[in-house]
C-alpha cells in the first residue's frame, strides 16, 4: 500500500508563521476503487492567501494548496495513468481521489498540451495565478487603450502577469514592488515605471510616474500603499481587489476610513475569488499560452526542492522572497 506524506495544520496563526504551525505526518492509503485514481505530486503550489484562508479550517487539517500531479495508477476513465493534472489536494505527496463524488470548487482536470513549457506553470501563468490575473483584471478592470494601471504585489504569481496583460492591452503600467531588484525585473517584463515602497515617497514617486493620474488599480497587498494609489485616482477609476497581504499576519487596521475617495471620485471597486471564472477555465491558460508563445508574456519562478522545504517556502512568500511563481518541486 501506497504511504502518502503530508503537512498538517497543527497551531493557529500568529504574525508570520513558522515550523511551529505545521507537523509532517503519514498516511497509508487504500486500494482504489472504482472511478477513483491515485496522484502523485510533482510541483506543490505555494501561495500567500493560504495563510487567512486556513483560519476557515480547523486544526489538524491538511494545509491548503493546488498541485500538478502526475496519475500512477488509475480507475477513471478521464484520468489516465501517465497524464499531468492539476488538483486541489493540500500539501500532500500522494492523493487518492474520486472527482464524481468530491463536489468541489474546483474539479482535478488534465492539463493541456503545454508544448515546451514546463508542467510546473499549471501551479501559476498557465493555472490559477494566470487565470487570476487574466480574469481579475480584465473582467473587473476592463482597461481601455491608454489608461493608467497600477499593480501593486507587482514582482509576484499574479500581480506580474497582471501588469504584462495590461502592456498587451495597451496601457501604460506602474508596479510596486519591495525590492531594487524587483523594480528591476518588472521593468525587463515591460512595465512603464516602478517603485520601491520600501525605500520611495510612494505618493510622490506616483505622482511622477501617472501625472494624469490612475485609471485602474489592481490590489494585491491593500493597506498603506492602497490607501495612497486610491488617494490618486481619476474619476470613475475600477479597483480589482485579489488580495490583502500587507494586513495577513496582523490584526491592526492600517489605514483610515475610505469612503471618502469612494464618494468623491465616484470610483468602483470589486472583490472576487477566481472561482466565478471556471466555466471559462480553459480560455484563460489558453490565451495565456499563447501569449506567451508569441513572446508577449513572460514567467519567473521561484522553485524550492523538496517537499520537506513547504512551510520554509510559505514563510518566503509572505515575505516576499520570490520572484513570480512560488513552486515547491517534490
Amino acid at each position: 500500500m501506497a504511504v502518502a506524506k503530508k503537512w498538517i495544520y497543527a497551531k493557529p496563526f500568529s504574525g508570520l508563521p513558522s515550523y511551529d504551525n505545521f507537523r509532517l505526518e503519514e498516511e497509508t492509503l487504500g486500494e482504489l476503487k472504482d472511478k477513483e485514481f491515485l496522484a502523485e505530486a510533482v510541483f506543490l503550489s505555494v501561495d500567500p492567501g493560504a495563510r487567512p484562508y486556513m483560519r476557515l479550517y480547523p486544526l489538524g487539517s491538511v494545509m491548503m494548496g493546488g498541485q500538478v500531479a502526475k496519475v500512477i495508477e488509475s480507475k477513471h476513465p478521464d484520468f489516465p495513468v501517465g497524464s499531468f493534472i492539476h488538483g486541489r489536494f493540500g500539501w500532500r505527496t500522494l492523493t487518492v481521489f474520486a472527482p464524481d463524488e468530491n463536489h468541489t470548487i474546483e474539479r482535478p482536470y488534465v492539463l493541456p498540451d503545454f508544448g515546451n513549457e514546463s508542467p510546473s506553470l499549471g501551479t501559476g501563468v498557465l493555472g490559477i495565478s494566470g487565470n487570476t490575473a487574466y480574469f481579475g483584471f480584465l473582467e473587473i478592470c476592463k482597461p481601455k487603450e491608454g489608461e493608467t494601471v497600477v499593480v501593486s504585489g507587482a514582482a509576484g504569481a499574479v500581480g506580474s502577469v497582471v501588469g504584462q496583460i495590461a502592456k498587451i492591452k495597451g496601457c501604460r503600467v506602474i508596479g510596486i514592488v519591495g525590492t531594487d531588484e524587483k523594480c528591476e525585473w518588472i521593468r525587463s517584463l515591460g512595465f512603464d515605471a516602478a517603485i520601491n515602497y520600501k525605500t520611495a515617497n510612494i505618493a510622490t514617486e506616483l505622482k511622477k510616474a501617472a501625472p494624469k493620474g490612475v485609471d485602474c488599480y489592481f490590489d494585491n497587498v491593500g493597506g498603506t500603499i492602497t490607501e495612497i494609489v486610491r488617494g490618486q485616482m481619476n474619476l470613475f477609476g475600477r479597483i480589482s481587489v485579489c488580495g490583502s497581504i500587507s494586513s495577513y499576519n496582523s490584526e491592526k487596521a492600517q489605514v483610515i476610513d475610505p469612503q471618502r475617495d469612494y464618494v468623491w471620485k465616484q470610483l468602483y471597486q470589486e472583490g472576487f475569488v477566481v472561482w466565478r471564472w471556471m466555466d471559462r477555465w480553459l480560455e484563460g491558460i489558453q490565451q495565456n499560452l499563447e501569449w506567451i508563445q508569441e513572446g508577449k508574456l513572460k514567467h519567473k519562478e521561484t522553485i524550492t526542492e523538496g517537499f520537506e522545504n513547504l512551510p520554509k517556502a510559505f514563510v518566503g512568500v509572505l515575505t516576499g522572497e520570490n520572484l513570480g511563481k512560488a513552486v515547491v518541486k517534490v
